[in-house]
């Protein structure tokens, strides 16, 4: 199972947010690309990249961070955040990222999205963030009113690379990951499931694991590696052994 260490980017610095809310941002670095680095010298084998002001912005807005990011790694990294047609899918792709979540545009437009997986087979991640069950966009400030599960349901596809299932009540709140929601996912499509929001330690993360054999790919983890309540390099040996 993937242990996938976040970059949230905000102003060209790394910070991260509590439940995705801009104005309880925590800077942790003004260099994203040095921790960038450090994640991956620690032994991470992807890296996860959020573009926070693209997401609210609806467009790219660190390309030139992302671009050095992915110019200094020899992981992959996967990009989410502002992109949110075809044309901004192919700019991100551009700037070296291996993959794409497309969130926004996946719960607007979900033929589109779904054309995109087809056009990029297996560079396409999809992204569901929900609060009490219910998909979020727009870097979370709106609600579509769609539950997660009938969000899910066009992208059980095999170009889909991915799904992100991010539970924001839980992101960067140090309570542990939706286990529930998680395994509902994971039953409900065939589709790799990355689980994201809550992470706190070692103990979570044997939780996780619990559900891979339910089709739990991997998870992401920000805050708990930041503050150092989960040890990445423990967390990649416990979950994610070379």
């Amino acid at each position: 199972m993937e242990t996938i260490p976040a970059v949230d980017l905000k102003g060209g610095r790394c910070v991260r947010l509590q439940q995705g809310r801009m104005d309880k941002e925590t800077v942790f670095s003004h260099d994203p690309v040095a921790m960038a680095r450090h994640w991956e010298e620690q032994g991470a084998r992807r890296l996860h990249v959020v573009d926070l002001d693209g997401a609210v912005e609806g467009r790219p807005a660190n390309a030139a961070v992302i671009e050095r990011i992915c110019a200094s790694l020899s992981i992959p990294v996967q990009l989410g955040g502002g992109v949110r047609d075809l044309e901004g899918l192919k700019k991100a792709l551009e700037l070296g990222v291996d993959r794409v979540i497309l969130g926004t545009l996946a719960a607007r437009e979900p033929y589109t999205a779904m054309q995109a997986a087809e056009m990029f087979p297996g560079r396409v991640v999809i992204g569901i963030d929900a609060r009490d069950g219910m998909v979020a966009v727009q870097g979370w400030t709106e609600d579509m009113g769609l539950h997660f599960l009938e969000a899910a349901k066009p992208f059980d596809r095999p170009e889909v690379a991915a799904i992100v299932f991010t539970d924001i009540s839980r992101d960067g709140m140090h309570s542990g990951p939706n286990l529930e929601s998680t395994a509902q996912l994971c039953e409900a499509v065939s589709v790799p499931v990355i689980a994201a929001g809550g992470v706190h330690d070692l103990d979570d993360v044997r939780r996780l694991m619990e559900l891979a054999p339910r089709g739990l790919a991997g998870f992401i983890t920000g805050q708990a590696i930041y503050e150092g309540t989960l040890d990445l390099a423990e967390a990649l040996a416990l979950a994610d052994p070379a």
